[in-house]
């Protein structure tokens, strides 16, 4: 499964408070209704985050540009930036000794 599809996860979004919309589409070659619904939001580049009320005014714009966004809940999201940091994280530095073995 690509990315884009494991993005997009098929969750009940009405009972979050807040959504998180990521822009994962380009804008260029879109309708200019389309753009300006992206303006409105303020998604202006790609994998761009931002937080909206979840209201039916925010919901109605989404459905509108569905096919270029992401709209995650706050649990997604936090679950995926915790996975992301994880997937960053330090490992622990390796130690390489270059003495020679001491013969027995």
């Amino acid at each position: 499964m690509n990315a884009f599809k494991a993005y997009k996860a098929c969750v009940p979004i009405a009972w979050s408070p807040n959504l998180y919309i990521t822009l994962v589409r380009g804008i260029p070659g879109t309708r200019r209704l389309h753009r300006r619904t992206l303006e409105a939001l303020r998604l202006r580049k790609c994998n761009r985050t931002v937080m909206r009320w979840n209201t039916p005014t925010v919901r109605g714009m989404l459905q509108q540009v569905k096919r270029l966004v992401v709209i995650e809940t706050e649990e997604m999201y936090k679950a995926r930036k915790q996975k992301d940091a994880n997937h960053c994280a330090l490992r622990p530095p390796l130690v390489i000794s270059h003495l020679s073995a001491p013969a027995k």
